[in-house]
């Protein structure tokens, strides 16, 4: 009787297990998804104001957006509309990472045939 109760709840526990892991990954990629949509949203509007091109620095969108440098870096990586940017100094040295919204991106890439 005992040695029965206790294979019930061992299932119980590997299913609940289960659960909460899918749970938590669904969450979390939820989580990376809604971090990336804001960062598209946020460079969208800060180009369609005009008043420049739209190119943010790192430092600026952690203060805007409130995430931290490796999530806007993760957001703005897999993202298919943010473009990054190399600002460079006169002796062409990397001076600063921008991240603007690129709206030639949208129109889908076509891939060829294979022609062998």
């Amino acid at each position: 009787m005992a040695e029965r109760i206790l294979e019930i709840l061992g299932a119980l526990a590997a299913i609940a297990t289960a659960v909460v892991a899918v749970w938590a990954y669904a969450k979390y990629r939820l989580d990376r998804r809604d971090k990336r949509l804001r960062l598209e949203n946020h460079l969208r509007q800060e180009k369609e104001t005009g008043h420049d091109q739209g190119q943010r620095t790192i430092l600026d969108l952690m203060a805007n957006l409130r995430m931290t440098e490796s999530d806007v870096m993760d957001a703005a990586f897999r993202s298919t509309k943010v473009r990054c940017v190399t600002e460079v100094d006169d002796q062409l040295q990397a001076k600063a990472l921008l991240f603007e919204y690129d709206d030639d991106t949208l129109a889908p890439v076509r891939p060829g045939r294979a022609r062998f």
